[in-house]
């Protein structure tokens, strides 16, 4: 398969799954604002542009990744990357933002004859790497359908629903997570202060009903006390801030979500935006050490 592919924004997700596209011989051309970051995908196979309207200019499929809905509506309209696109072309936006982002983005695209997948992904800098991405794209099916090859090297598509529903499965998807960290922090806390090893904690209640991907490979972090950033913290708040904006206007009460939206925007205030949201457990632990000290 010879498509053209357009990748914008290769960060810290968009630069793996770039390497993906290309392993899988789908010819790519890159843009990112710190060109260098683009720049250093060419040794894998990429072609560079210098503008992201460049690196749109012959492509079928855009992907865009790329921090928030602003920077998303930004590199879309405002840089001219619409313009650009040829009637037909499909633009995948596998960024994280708010459901009506997404729907804006899809209306505007297309008067323009250009198809908008809202396709946020989960699975962090390690689900990129190794192609085992969970895509959750909302938007018409039979083009998600159509886009199967493109999508393979990544990991799993599932169609969720019309435009937008990528972005709310997201939102869910990122309660979870953040709801997760928090418990497992605060089991780890539990377990120090009860005098058990953290590891063997960890390894004691592997294959039992809390497993997890994130016992896995944010409870290894916690252990090991390693929060260099594979999902920034300031990132994960901007989409919790999403998941409370979503359930005040559905009048709903979610009330562990609000505690950890809460724990993460004190995290975040406290100067930690660039530090892993697996790092909630040094938040975590400087409370407990508060309250010690009374």
């Amino acid at each position: 398969m010879t498509m053209q592919i357009a990748f914008l924004g290769t960060g810290l997700m968009g630069a793996p799954m770039v390497r993906r596209l290309l392993g899988a011989g789908l010819p790519t051309c890159v843009w990112n604002r710190d060109l260098a970051k683009a720049k250093a995908l060419v040794v894998d196979g990429a072609s560079l542009a210098h503008s992201p309207a460049l690196a749109v200019s012959e492509a079928r499929v855009v992907f865009t990744m790329l921090s928030d809905g602003p920077a998303v509506s930004d590199v879309l309209f405002a840089q001219g990357v619409a313009e650009a696109l040829a009637p037909g072309a499909v633009v995948v936006d596998t960024s994280s933002i708010s459901p009506d982002h997404a729907r804006d983005h899809a209306a505007r695209l297309a008067e323009k004859g250009v198809v908008y997948i809202d396709s946020p992904v989960s699975g962090g800098v390690a689900g990129a790497q190794a192609g085992t991405l969970a895509l959750m794209a909302g938007g018409p099916a039979e083009i998600i359908a159509d886009l199967a090859p493109v999508f393979a090297p990544l990991g799993r598509v599932t169609h969720v629903g019309p435009s937008g529903a990528g972005q709310v499965c997201k939102l869910a998807n990122q309660q979870i997570v953040a709801i997760t960290i928090a418990a497992l922090a605060e089991a780890m806390i539990l377990v120090d202060a009860g005098g058990a090893d953290r590891e063997q904690f960890r390894q004691a209640i592997r294959g039992g009903f809390a497993e997890s991907r994130i016992l896995d490979l944010h409870g290894a972090r916690m252990i090991a006390r390693d929060f260099m950033p594979g999902g920034p913290s300031s990132l994960h708040l901007k989409d919790l801030n999403s998941v409370i904006d979503l359930a005040r206007t559905h009048g709903l009460s979610l009330p562990q979500t609000e505690t950890v939206h809460q724990a993460f925007a004190d995290f975040v205030a406290n100067g930690n935006g660039n530090v892993d949201h697996s790092g909630l457990l040094l938040h975590l632990e400087d409370v407990n050490d508060h309250l010690k000290r009374g």
